[in-house]
């Protein structure tokens, strides 16, 4: 049974930090893609950072380019999205993804809040 979990969210001031964890189980973990998506309320969902497979490769949308990194740890079949200098318009639901073969394969977890106010 594939299973994503997310974990990590929760409430921060602007300008604070957060590390998301999403926990992969039940597929191949070092053959799939892993992304970051997040949907804010009224807004479309959007990719926010992508990692490939083996980890040589990563993309941030310009919006968090400089601010948050994306990992994986093959061991623990973990990817992690460290958010620096968070921003009110970094709240949102976020969303881990695992993806193969152009998206053939395509599962996602159930989000995580995260909530940027003073």
């Amino acid at each position: 049974q594939v299973q994503l979990v997310e974990s990590g969210g929760g409430l921060v001031q602007p300008g604070g930090s957060l590390r998301l964890s999403c926990a992969a189980s039940g597929f191949t973990f070092r053959n799939y893609d892993m992304s970051w998506y997040r949907q804010a309320p009224g807004k479309e969902r959007e990719l926010v950072s992508r990692i490939t497979k083996g980890g040589g490769s990563t993309m941030y949308a310009d919006s968090v380019k400089g601010r948050f990194t994306i990992s994986r740890d093959t061991t623990e079949t973990t990817v992690y999205l460290q958010m620096n200098s968070l921003k009110p318009e970094d709240t949102a639901v976020y969303y881990c993804n695992a993806k193969r073969f152009g998206g053939l394969l395509d599962y996602w977890g159930k989000g995580t809040l995260v909530t940027v106010s003073s």
